[in-house]
């Protein structure tokens, strides 16, 4: 059954406990080994640091089991009582990544402040197996624009895939969100640097 709004609690990650997030995430495949910490660390993710290291970033970024922490990394959303989602939202400056030369992809053909902390991104999508195919990450785009906008962001942009029907797509891949899920959740399109990756955009 497809989960409607009211279906899921979605809660800013340091209102809720770290091992929750770590739930989301698994013991298993990419998200396990990520962490979400693909656009916050400043070398290469695999190269540079161990998941050790990326468990201890994500316990500090989130701000986990602090309720007066003053920044978050993400939302955490809960179907019947358990953690069943993640999404990353953040100001955009929060991500070093998208400001190296290694990955260009969302510059091009763009023309803008790259500094300016008002414009927050979304930039992952985790979706914990036995929730998944029921819509969550649609909720958790459109909690993703509110939880921005609540925290004073002009804008929130993503970076979204461009999934053919039938397309097989890599989590790897995926983690950045369908761009169909950014379009429903009001995202328009600033430009198209590659073949399947477009830059959306919602002003707020």
């Amino acid at each position: 059954m497809r989960l409607q709004v009211e279906d899921v609690d979605v809660r800013p990650a340091n209102e809720v406990p770290f091992d929750d997030v770590l739930t989301v995430f698994g013991e298993r495949g990419y998200p396990a080994r990520c962490l979400c910490q693909r656009f916050k660390v400043t070398g290469w993710l695999w190269r540079d640091t161990v998941v050790e290291e990326r468990v201890e970033m994500a316990r500090v970024s989130t701000g986990c089991d602090d309720p007066d922490a003053t920044e978050t990394s993400g939302l955490v959303a809960y179907v019947d009582g358990e953690p069943a989602g993640w999404v990353a939202v953040e100001p955009r400056t929060a991500y070093p990544k998208l400001f190296s030369p290694q990955f260009h992809v969302p510059w091009r053909g763009r023309h803008e402040d790259r500094d300016d902390p008002s414009v927050w991104a979304v930039t992952c999508f985790c979706v914990r197996p036995g929730f998944r195919g029921r819509g969550l990450t649609y909720v958790l785009a459109e909690a993703a624009v509110e939880h921005a906008r609540t925290n004073g962001a002009s804008a929130v942009e993503g970076y979204g895939m461009l999934v053919e029907p039938g397309q097989d797509v890599t989590w790897g891949e995926l983690f950045v969100g369908p761009a169909q899920v950014l379009a429903a959740a009001g995202f328009e399109r600033v430009s198209h640097p590659t073949k399947r990756r477009v830059v959306m955009r919602r002003q707020l």
